[in-house]
This record gives structure tokens, sequence and C-alpha cells, in this order.
């Protein structure tokens, strides 16, 4: 496919989306346009607002873009919205933070730190990171969300996490601190016992007695049910174990990328459209462009880690089924993939525009480039 092309449209469409949505953080495309995130005290409140998990993501995209194109245009973004998420740093916001610190400034702030080790974009990782660290569970994992219905899900774990501690592995690595790292892959060796199913299958929450680190049992989720496959749950395994095993050497930790990807590969429907859960009933037939792009990345990724063809192919005829049909490259709307899902059973989240969906499908052309920032 002819990723430079689609790249450059993507470009055009971007430059106009950055003119309409100054000072905005979008996280989805409603009617072909973005919400913004940036206000959190008026039309979402803590949670949703400006520490909802996606805000690294639209500054993430003008990272990519600046790294390929090195238009400033993309870097006055990435600096805007690094100044506007410092408020989620504040006391009045601070408890909104949660697991997905990794999400919102890995793309972001590390993005930018990799590109002109600006200090203070360093130092914003580092207070992500520390955030991330402080909910690790001595007993073996790190607890995914808040909860202010009376401490449920005090001992819940979703496979979203294998993302997000890159940002600990990466901690590490500026500070030689060896905790952060330490802290990554005792969770990912959880997450590999008990998330990961014997047909490569992958749990979206597994709750863990708190007091213990013992299982007690899974939760549906964002998927169809319990004992069903989230597809975007399926690419996050395959993403985050194979980042666990570059970052440690593990090979326990590509086996298991392996795995998942297979299983993933083998309940792709012949259309290359991917559902929302790999075991959901034909009808109804909702789709998840997001968990395609996140996929199609990994992917890239695990063809190159093992030379295995399979993995390149199925990545490249993802992205050829996005860019056919499931792809608005319009300079008069916002977002680029349609079709993205957050939950089978939600109900303002089918199939609308999501920015980390395009954040990963940007990120799988560039990759199909050579030319790709490398983050996680």
């Amino acid at each position: 496919m002819d990723a430079v092309s689609i790249l450059k449209k993507i470009d055009k469409k971007l430059m106009a989306s950055i003119r309409r949505n100054k000072g905005a953080i979008p996280a989805v495309t409603l009617n072909g346009h973005y919400d913004n995130r940036a206000d959190s005290n008026k039309e979402f409140g803590v949670d949703d607002g400006l520490c909802w998990w996606t805000n690294g993501f639209w500054g993430g995209i003008a990272n990519l873009m600046y790294f390929w194109t090195g238009n400033p245009v993309y870097m006055d973004v990435v600096k805007e919205d690094e100044e506007l998420l410092d408020r989620c740093y504040t006391p009045s916001l601070f408890p909104g933070l949660h697991h997905d610190t990794g999400f919102m400034w890995l793309p972001l702030s590390v993005a930018r730190y990799m590109q002109d080790k600006n200090e203070e974009s360093k130092n914003r990782g580092l207070m992500a990171a520390t955030v991330l660290a402080g909910r690790f569970n001595p007993e073996g994992f790190i607890r995914a969300w808040n909860d202010n219905n009376g401490n449920k899900r005090l001992g819940w774990s979703i496979i979203d996490s294998m993302m997000n501690i890159s940002l600990l592995y990466w901690a590490t690595a500026v500070t030689a601190d060896p905790r952060f790292a330490k802290i990554a892959t005792i969770h990912a060796s959880t997450t590999m016992k008990n998330a990961v199913r014997e047909d490569g299958s992958v749990r979206h929450i597994t709750e863990y007695d708190p007091q213990t680190g013992k299982y007690v049992c899974e939760h549906g989720g964002q998927g169809y049910a319990e004992g069903s496959a989230w597809t975007r749950g399926q690419s996050w395994g395959i993403y985050g174990f194979l980042n666990a095993y570059k970052h440690t050497g593990k090979k326990e930790f590509l086996d298991t990328s392996e795995k998942i990807a297979e299983f993933a590969i083998s309940h792709i429907p012949g259309s290359y459209h991917i559902p929302v859960d790999y075991l959901q009933p034909e009808e109804p037939a909702i789709e998840d462009s997001t968990a395609a792009a996140i996929t199609a990345s990994a992917l890239i990724d695990l063809a190159k880690e093992t030379g295995k063809k399979k993995y390149m192919e199925v990545a490249v005829r993802l992205l050829e089924v996005l860019d056919e049909d499931r792809s608005d490259y319009s300079a008069d709307t916002d977002g680029i993939l349609l079709k993205c899902t957050g939950s089978y059973h939600g109900t303002w989240d089918r199939e609308i525009g999501f920015v980390y969906a395009d954040y990963y499908y940007i990120e799988a052309l560039l990759k199909l480039e050579n030319k790709c920032l490398m983050i996680w």
C-alpha cells in the first residue's frame, strides 16, 4: 500500500482540524466534529474531562506528524496540550488521575522529550510514571480505575495497563532507578498468568483480592460478556506483551504476544472489518476500527521482531481496509477513522470516531515507512 500518499492526505486534514480546534483536547468525533476535554469543570467533570485517559493522543498525533514532517505547527499543539494537562497535577484535579497516565503522557511529553530533550517534558513524564507506580499493589498488580463507590474496584486490573507500563520502563531508562521497571515486569508477569487464557483470548478485567493478590474472577468489561474476547483488549495484549519483551528480553512475554496474536488472526472476519468482540453474536454486527488500527501497529512490530511474514501481511491488509472504506480524509471534518466503538454494550460510544484510533492508524502507517517515533 502507498502509506506516504495516505499520510499526505492526513497531514492536510490535520492542518485544518488544528485550526478549528485550537485550545481543545479532542477525545471523540461526533457528527464530523471533535469534542473538547480541555474544560474539565463544565461539560465533563473530573474523571472524563481534563484527566480523561485519551487526552495524550491529540498531542501524540502531533508528535508523530512533527517527527515525520518537521512542521512547527505540530510542535505548537504538543506544547499547548502539555500546559493544559499540567492542571491534572493540581489538588482539585489530581484525584481524577488513574492507571492510564502512560496513555496520557507517553505519546505527549515523553515523545516530545525524545525529540527535543526538553527537561520539563521529561519531568512531566516522570511525574506520570510516579503516579502509575503509586498504583502498584505489592501483591503483584497495578490497580486500574478509581472508585467512588465503596472501593469495590481496589483489586481490579485491566489488560490496557500492559501498554501503560512502557512509561515505567522509560522512567527507569532515564533515571537508572530500577523500581519503575521492576513494577512493570511484576505486573506483566501477573497479567500473563491471570488475564491470558490458554487459547490466547484475553480477559479485559481481572479481579484480585487486594490483600492477598489471589485471583478472584473476571469481569466482561467492554467486551460482549465474561469469557469473551474484546478485540481492543486483544490488541493491547499483543502490543503490550511485545513491548514487555523488548524491554526485558524475557521470551515468555514474546511467546504470550504471539499466542494472543494467533487467536486474533484466527478470528478476523474475511471482510477485515473488526468487531467489538471476536466472540460477539452475529447481530448486532458492531465494529471497532480502533482495534483494527492498534492490532495492525502491533503486528508490524511483531513481524519485525519474529521475522514472520504472516504478521506483516495481516497488518497491511487491516490498514488497506481501513483506508478503503473506514477513513474520512476530508479537510472539512474532524477525525479520520470511522466506526470506532468503546464498548459492546455502550450507547453513546458506538461506531463513532476516537482520537486514539487515529493515533494508532498514523503510527502504523509511519512504521510501514520506517519513519515512526517509537515510544512504547
